[in-house]
């Protein structure tokens, strides 16, 4: 059965490295299909999500090799317009196919498997940049038919700072006759470590981490070598579990500004964090204060460690509040931790978080990687044991989770 059983009442102590991003490999792979040239991708973590997109880009005509974390793909042979579905990969990475297909060949299909068609309404803010760029769109039951003979420069600006958005608006640009403004940007890391991608394979983008990126399109784009930037979900991830277990965890391979927004809330809830060029020593306390959150693009606090942050504030003294203003759907972490006695009340996007509160050991289900990640810190808290069900999601994206928090000296 896909099961983990975690022994609960335990500390984390020791040392871990952090895998490369996953969310700058799901959109620096499609990135590499714009080149004409093999490209070589370092520190490409080995998780399901990754596995999955290498099995669709293969199909399309792409040649792969991934040995270690050192991913080669050529692009060359790619020939099909029309991209293949996967339920099981995030819609947000599968449409970075469009741009690219878009940008290089003038055309591309996304047909959306059985059942998620209504997951088009996401893609509100990408489509409205295709067509500002020139595209033509044929939108029916199931499937999107973008075309252009030649895309042209465009000024777009985007009602929310979408980070899917601005990277697909990127990809389709960089081959574009002409200049592109993009404006109310996304500054996160992840659009950051694009741009450095697609400038080293002959891009002009200036801007990238600012509000308003500018692109002046190029005819062609060469191969190059790049190295991914550490993931900073993981990294937070365990910095949340070394707080919320009182424990001393040295994280390494990291870039540290990337995770201040959570470093200055542990901070204030009384967590000590010692800072060097590429390392964290985080280390828990006895007492924590309870703190109000609120989920922002970044640099606001991120959505992926709201359910593990909410984990943690069941440990501190009196009451949180977590506000949910990226993913409004970001809230089923709450039931199973109610089961396993939390105190903790939905009112609208707002979590309400009473405590400290002693955990216990119980069943639960992870639905998703972000839940799957707080329920497995939860049951580090618990006392006896807890049976995390569905916990295969992390292994889409993090890489080795389980292995990194036994060598911290935990029993799973």
């Amino acid at each position: 059965m896909d099961k983990l059983v975690i022994k609960g009442g335990q500390t984390l102590s020791g040392s871990v490295q952090i895998s490369g991003s996953k969310n700058s490999a799901l959109a620096l792979i499609p990135a590499i299909l714009l080149s004409d040239a093999p490209c070589i991708l370092e520190n490409v973590p080995q998780i399901g999500d990754v596995m999955t997109y290498l099995e669709l880009i293969q199909e399309m005509g792409a040649k792969v090799e991934f040995t270690g974390n050192d991913l080669m793909i050529d692009p060359r042979g790619v020939h099909s317009l029309s991209l293949p579905s996967r339920k099981s990969l995030p819609i947000g990475a599968t449409c970075y196919l469009m741009g690219v297909l878009l940008g290089r060949f003038g055309e591309a299909v996304l047909r959306m498997p059985n059942g998620y068609e209504d997951a088009f309404y996401s893609l509100d803010l990408h489509l409205k940049g295709f067509l500002a760029l020139g595209a033509n769109l044929t939108q029916t039951e199931g499937q999107i038919h973008l075309s252009s003979s030649r895309l042209s420069g465009a000024r777009i600006y985007l009602d929310e700072a979408s980070v899917g958005a601005t990277i697909n608006i990127m990809l389709a640009a960089v081959l574009a006759e002409g200049l592109t403004i993009i404006e109310n940007a996304a500054k996160d890391p992840e659009v950051i470590d694009v741009a450095i991608l697609l400038s080293s394979m002959g891009a002009k983008i200036k801007g990238a981490g600012t509000d308003t990126i500018r692109i002046k399109g190029v005819r062609n784009l060469s191969g190059c070598r790049h190295t991914v930037i550490p993931d900073r979900v993981e990294a937070g991830t365990f910095m949340i579990a070394a707080a919320a277990t009182r424990g001393n965890v040295q994280i390494g391979q990291i870039i540290p500004k990337h995770v201040e927004p959570l470093s200055a809330k542990l901070r204030e809830m009384g967590v000590l964090i010692q800072e060097d060029d590429e390392t964290l020593i985080v280390s828990g306390n006895h007492r924590y204060t309870s703190v109000d959150v609120k989920t922002l693009p970044y640099p606001g606090f991120p959505t992926d460690l709201q359910p593990l942050f909410t984990v943690l504030l069941t440990q501190a003294e009196g009451t949180s509040l977590v506000s949910e203003h990226v993913h409004l759907s970001r809230f089923s972490h709450i039931n199973p931790l109610v089961k396993m006695g939390a105190k903790i009340r939905l009112e609208g996007r707002s979590a309400i978080i009473n405590g400290p509160t002693k955990l216990m050991g119980s069943t639960v289900y992870g639905e998703d990687i972000h839940t799957t990640a707080a329920l497995l810190i939860a049951g580090l808290l618990a006392n006896k044991e807890t049976t995390l069900v569905g916990w295969k999601q992390i292994e889409r994206g993090y890489e080795r989770l389980v292995p990194k928090f036994q060598s911290l000296g935990v029993k799973i």
